[in-house]
């Protein structure tokens, strides 16, 4: 039978030789614990909390090794010092070592976590309204911070409060290095606070070429993805010190804007005859605006004959003004065209490029192709009618029209 003591006792004359040995017992008890631990139990865990919940095997594995690497480094912090014959320096300063790793793992296993969490949570439906992922981050800067304290503390064998109470003159330079960290979580917290900002928001920044939806808020940053897939990258703190515009509101609304001109040639604005007028009540949409018009006008023209006025007074129907009333009534009646919302056919200021017919409405969907094909449809419309109004549309001269011009000359 194997005597233990004697074999011990033999040792003890061979200092060199019990010393390595028991170094390398200790570094193979530490390899076997990883190994047990990392290959055998971390498995089984990850396999079972699969089997649990989809997915989130993938999520916990990096936090699951990094703990894991705490369990050789407390052998090693706890057995180093059951090493014969090792000076005591050497062993205060591989305990030191050990514990700075046990530090460092764990604050490493607490940054995955939190990650986690932020993967977890960005899969909920309010991930979207409210992003958590900056104030995550913050505090894996103060878990980092806090960890790099400790382990310097552990290193040179000293209490933390001693490096705690030097910070205090290093305050006005970690300010400085930190500026633009503390400007990012002033304006994180602001934005997400007052709600001003969410992922999925189509923002417009021109100042930074942003134009598209948000896809990432972070501490530091904001990622946009413009809608020719390229990504803009905006300092957090520029969106609480710049203006940018939201269209969230749009998008929940339900309704697009349509706020277009057309430009009418003013000398084609006259005043409608009576034939004309019976003509235009063939249009089912403005028959009652002319009948109805046609009644006021008379009344109003009644009096005046009344009072002997001269019939220049006389108020006559126009041809814009069918045209516009026309219009108005055209989009009341179309199905894609909101009723519950703004909806105006104004006429604008003469200019000198014609007379602007601006159309101001809202479709009844967001989608932006479907928006532009509805704004598209309304106009071929109005453009291919207008002649039937006997209005032309104000364009400046191209070079067919010069080509025209020369024709009677060119024949003569």
């Amino acid at each position: 039978m194997f005597d233990f003591i004697a074999m011990r006792d033999r040792l003890a004359e061979f200092p060199i030789a019990e010393m390595l040995i028991g170094l390398c017992l200790l570094v193979l008890v530490a390899f076997i614990a990883d190994f047990v631990v990392r290959r055998i139990l971390t498995r089984l865990i990850l396999r079972i909390v699969g089997r649990a919940v989809h997915d989130l095997d993938v999520l916990l594995r990096p936090v699951v090794r990094s703990f894991t690497r705490v369990v050789p480094a407390v052998i090693i912090h706890q057995g180093i010092g059951g090493v014969p014959h090792l000076a005591p320096g050497f062993v205060t300063l591989v305990q030191n070592v050990a514990g700075a790793f046990m530090i460092v793992a764990v604050a490493i296993g607490i940054g995955a976590g939190l990650d986690m969490a932020n993967a977890l949570y960005a899969r909920s439906p309010r991930a979207h309204r409210r992003s958590i992922k900056g104030y995550l981050q913050v505090l894996k800067i103060v878990i980092y911070a806090i960890a790099t304290i400790l382990v310097i503390a552990a290193l040179i064998d000293r209490s933390p409060l001693l490096l705690l109470s030097g910070l205090g003159a290093l305050a006005a330079v970690l300010m400085l290095v930190f500026k633009d960290t503390i400007l990012s979580l002033v304006a994180s917290v602001q934005l997400n606070s007052n709600d001003m900002l969410r992922v999925g928001d189509w923002i417009e920044m021109p100042q930074v070429n942003a134009d598209g939806d948000v896809i990432d808020i972070a501490l530091h940053t904001v990622k946009v993805q413009n809608w020719d897939k390229t990504i803009t990258t905006i300092p957090t703190w520029r969106l609480i010190s710049e203006s940018y515009r939201n269209w969230r509101g749009m998008q929940e609304s339900g309704g697009r804007r349509i706020k277009r001109s057309l430009l009418i040639d003013q000398t084609s604005a006259r005043f409608l005859t009576e034939a004309e007028r019976e003509r235009m009540r063939r249009f089912l949409l403005i028959d009652d605006y002319l009948a109805d018009k046609s009644a006021e006008m008379a009344d109003w023209n009644a009096k005046l004959v009344e009072a002997g006025r001269d019939p220049v007074n006389m108020r006559r129907s126009t041809n814009i003004g069918a045209f516009r009333a026309y219009v108005q009534n055209y989009l009341e009646n179309h199905p894609r065209i909101r009723q519950d919302m703004t909806l105006l056919v104004r006429q604008m200021q003469p200019t000198e490029t014609g007379l602007p017919l601006e159309i101001y409405a809202f479709t009844a969907t967001v989608a932006w192709a479907e928006y532009e094909a509805i704004q598209a449809d309304i106009f071929d419309h109005l453009l291919a009618i207008l002649p039937e109004f006997d209005l032309r549309l104000f364009q400046s001269p191209s070079g067919a029209d010069f080509v025209l011009l020369r024709r009677p000359s060119l024949a003569a």
